[in-house]
C-alpha cells in the first residue's frame, strides 16, 4: 500500500448526534452567538456605508469621509473584540469558534456580493447580506481549532467548550482512518437539519489511486424525468420520484400546519406550540425525503464512477427548465446538479473522467446510426425514427449514445472536461449543430452506435430533409 500512489481530498463525514437537553442548550446558546456576531458587524457595516453615502451628498471630500469599515475577516474580528463586552457581556460563556462562524460567513457574504457587482462572480446576481433571524435562520456552529477528536469507543466525539457529545451511530469509518494515519480533521461543523443535530467532519484524506473496472469504456448518461438516468449501454436507471411518494403526507401535514396559530411579525404575535410541533413534522418529513434522494443518488454515481473509465453527460440549463411549471417539481425531484456535482468528484476518485458536452448540443436530435441531425424532436416523441436510415430507438437511449460518441472528440483527462466548443458560447446562426460522426452505412435495425471499449469514429453533421 505504500507503494501505491496516493490522491490528497478533503471530504466530509456527517454524523447524527443524541445530545441531552443541557448539551442542545449549549449548542444552541453557540449558534446564537454567531448570529449575534453576525447582525451586529451587519449592522455596523450597514451603518458606515449610509454615513459615507450620506456625507457625500453633503459635498465632502472623500479623504474626510469617515473612514470605511473593512470587509476581510481580520478587520471584521478586530471591529467585533473592540466592541463585544459592550454589545455580548456574556461573550466569556461561548467559544471564540462560535463568533468566527458568524463573522467568517459575512465576510464571505460580502465578498460574494461585492465580486457579483464587479462581474467576477459567475451566476445568478448575490444580494447584500441580510440580518439572521433566530427563528427562521438554521442554528449551525464551526469549530476549527481546539480539541476535536473522535473518541476510541468510536460512539463519542468531543468538541471544544461543548464536550464528549454521543454519536448515534459508529464513526468507524473516520476513527479507521485517522488511527491509520491517512486523514486529519480541518474542521466540525455541528448543525440541525430536519430536527436533527448532526457534526460533520472537513477530513484531509489520503486515498489510495485506484482505477475503474473498465477503464477504457465511455459511457454516456442521458438524464430526464420518466427514467432518472439512461445509460448508452441500455441500461435504465428508474426515478424513484420521492417527493410524489410522499406527497398525500406532505399535504397532510401542511393542511395540519395552517390550522394552527402561526406567528405574526405584523402584530408580535408569537407561534403556539402546536404550530411548532406541527411544522417540526412536516420538516421531518420533507427531510426524510432530501435523504431518500441523497441516498439514491450516492449509489448511482458510486456505481458508475467505480465502473466505467470516461462519463459523459449533459450541461443541462435547470434553471430554465425549472421555468416549465408542468415539470418543475419532477425536475427539482431528481437532482441533476447534484448528480453532476457527485459524478465531479467520484470519477477524481476511482481514477476516471467526467466530460461534459455542450449544452446546446443535439443530443437527442441527432441520428446515433448515420449521424442525421433533425430540425425538431417534440418532447412527447419518446422513440426516435430516422428518415435517412431507418433507425427506431428510445430517444433517451438514443441521446445516451450520442453522448458516448462525443467523449472520442474531447481532448484532456481531467476529473471534469468539457468538450471542443466550449459550454460558455451558443451555436451562431446558421452555424453547424455540432460536431459530430461521420455518416455510417450501416442498416436499419443494424445501427449499433457505440462499439465496446470506447471505440467509435468521428462524424460530421447531415441534416435530414
Amino acid at each position: 500500500m505504500a507503494d501505491r500512489v496516493r490522491l490528497s481530498v478533503v471530504q466530509a463525514y456527517r454524523f447524527a448526534l443524541d445530545l441531552t437537553p443541557r448539551q442542545e442548550r449549549a449548542v444552541l446558546a453557540h449558534a446564537g452567538a454567531a448570529r449575534v456576531a453576525h447582525n451586529w458587524t451587519l449592522a455596523r457595516v450597514k451603518a458606515v456605508m449610509d454615513q459615507r453615502a450620506a456625507e457625500r451628498t453633503y459635498g465632502i471630500d472623500e479623504a474626510d469621509l469617515t473612514p470605511t469599515q473593512g470587509w476581510s475577516l481580520p478587520a471584521l474580528r478586530k471591529s467585533w473584540n473592540a466592541a463585544k463586552s459592550d454589545v455580548a457581556p456574556w461573550w466569556a460563556e461561548c467559544s471564540k469558534e462560535a463568533y468566527n462562524t458568524g463573522l467568517d460567513a459575512l465576510a464571505r457574504a460580502l465578498k460574494n456580493w461585492s465580486d457579483s457587482r464587479s462581474g467576477k462572480r459567475a451566476g445568478r446576481p448575490v444580494g447584500f447580506p441580510r440580518f439572521k433571524s433566530r427563528r427562521r435562520s438554521t442554528p449551525s456552529v464551526r469549530f476549527t481549532t481546539g480539541a476535536i477528536r473522535v473518541e476510541p469507543d468510536r460512539k463519542h466525539v468531543v468538541l471544544p467548550r461543548l464536550g464528549r457529545l454521543k454519536l448515534h451511530e459508529s464513526a468507524r469509518k473516520l476513527a479507521r482512518r485517522l488511527d491509520a494515519g491517512t486523514a486529519r480533521i480541518l474542521s466540525a461543523t455541528v448543525r440541525r437539519d430536519g430536527g436533527r443535530w448532526f457534526v460533520a467532519f472537513c477530513v484531509e484524506v489520503d486515498r489510495a489511486a485506484r482505477t475503474p473496472n473498465q477503464p477504457q469504456v465511455v459511457v454516456g448518461v442521458d438524464l430526464g424525468v420518466r427514467h432518472l438516468a439512461v445509460l448508452s449501454t441500455g441500461e435504465v436507471e428508474p426515478n424513484p420520484r420521492h417527493l410524489d411518494a410522499a406527497g398525500r403526507r406532505l399535504r397532510r401535514l401542511a393542511r395540519r400546519a395552517s390550522r394552527r396559530v402561526g406567528p405574526d411579525r405584523r402584530t408580535g404575535r408569537r407561534a403556539s406550540k402546536r404550530w411548532e410541533r406541527a411544522r417540526a413534522q412536516l420538516g421531518r418529513a420533507h427531510a426524510r425525503v432530501a435523504n431518500l434522494r441523497r441516498d439514491g443518488l450516492h449509489k448511482l454515481t458510486t456505481r458508475l464512477a467505480r465502473e466505467f473509465g470516461t462519463i459523459v453527460v449533459e450541461d443541462l440549463n435547470v434553471a430554465g427548465m425549472l421555468r416549465n411549471r408542468r415539470l418543475a417539481r419532477c425536475i427539482a425531484d431528481a437532482g441533476f446538479a447534484e448528480l453532476r456535482r457527485q459524478l465531479a468528484y467520484k470519477t477524481g476518485w476511482n481514477g476516471g473522467r467526467l466530460v461534459v458536452a455542450d449544452r446546446w448540443y443535439p443530443s437527442s436530435k441527432t441520428c446515433s446510426g448515420c449521424g442525421a441531425v433533425k430540425t425538431k424532436l417534440a418532447l412527447f416523441e419518446r422513440t426516435y425514427t430516422c428518415a435517412m436510415c431507418g433507425l427506431v430507438l428510445d430517444r433517451d437511449v438514443n441521446a445516451a449514445r450520442n453522448l458516448a460518441a462525443l467523449a472520442v472528440t474531447v481532448a484532456g483527462s481531467g476529473s471534469e472536461t468539457r468538450n471542443g466548443r466550449g459550454a460558455d458560447r451558443k451555436t451562431r446562426p446558421g452555424g453547424p449543430v455540432a460536431v459530430k460522426r461521420q455518416p455510417g452505412t450501416a442498416k436499419a435495425g443494424k445501427t449499433g452506435t457505440v462499439p465496446p471499449q470506447g471505440r467509435t469514429s468521428n462524424h460530421v453533421p447531415a441534416y435530414a430533409s
